[in-house]
């Protein structure tokens, strides 16, 4: 059965709206993982416009499952990654002006910069894993630089208009974790999941891990963090 990764990104957006000390990503991560989550999931922006290194250092401190750092390739992450050494790092693309992650990194672009972070980390002992689309060419390069995983890219599945299209992204979604999985790479895959679309990869048994955060924590917002997690943990166990 896959895992549940849950991402509490979005408790800290609530907290940063009014500069508050709550709600707590640290508390959110810590419920999650009594609920059966199989780690906690949170992305360090540049501009941290949520999650703050406060947060990054605590989680560190006290999750037991596994505490997956998704951030930008730059040096600065990297120097942060290396002193807070989560168990896993996911390679995310990164624009100032985007709501949320938008897109896959372009390896076909920037190969020669993230193969160099992923040599990095991966020789400080943390496992990389590289957001990227349903592209074959994406995988297999993910692939040549020796990343540990990728994380396949969901969301223009998951945000589809009509049936037609949302048919044609699964299908690239299917055809990449074939793929990713043919090249023995660990199999993530995150953005946009809901309750309802995450129904859909039923009998896709290579992934690995499912990433959900949003629906997860707007769920929570009406019956608790606890709950919105051993939902989906229960919708991920009839898959």
């Amino acid at each position: 059965m896959a895992g549940l990764a849950v991402n509490v990104d979005h408790i800290a957006t609530l907290r940063e709206a009014r500069k508050s000390k709550y709600p707590d990503p640290v508390a959110a991560g810590i419920l999650a993982e009594f609920a059966g989550a199989d780690g906690v999931v949170v992305h360090l922006r540049e501009d941290r416009r949520h999650i703050q290194d406060r947060d990054v250092r605590m989680l560190r401190n006290v999750v037991q499952t596994k505490l997956i750092l998704e951030m930008a390739s730059t040096a600065e992450m990297v120097g942060i990654a290396l002193d807070v050494k989560p168990d896993v790092i996911t390679l995310v693309p990164e624009k100032r002006e985007e709501l949320t992650t938008e897109g896959g990194l372009d390896l076909i672009v920037h190969k020669h910069t993230i193969a160099e972070t992923v040599d990095t980390l991966q020789n400080s002992g943390i496992p990389v894993s590289i957001f990227i689309d349903a592209d074959p060419e994406q995988i297999k390069l993910a692939h040549k630089i020796d990343a540990s995983m990728v994380e396949i890219h969901t969301g223009t599945f998951c945000d589809a208009s009509t049936a037609d299209k949302k048919e044609r992204a699964f299908n690239k979604i299917v055809d990449a974790v074939k793929l990713a999985r043919k090249l023995k790479l660990g199999i993530n895959a995150g953005h946009g999941l809901c309750y309802k679309t995450i129904k859909y990869f039923k009998g896709l048994f290579e992934i690995d891990e499912f990433s959900i955060g949003h629906s997860i924590v707007s769920r929570a917002s009406l019956v608790g963090m606890e709950k919105a997690v051993q939902e989906m943990i229960r919708l991920i166990k009839t898959l």
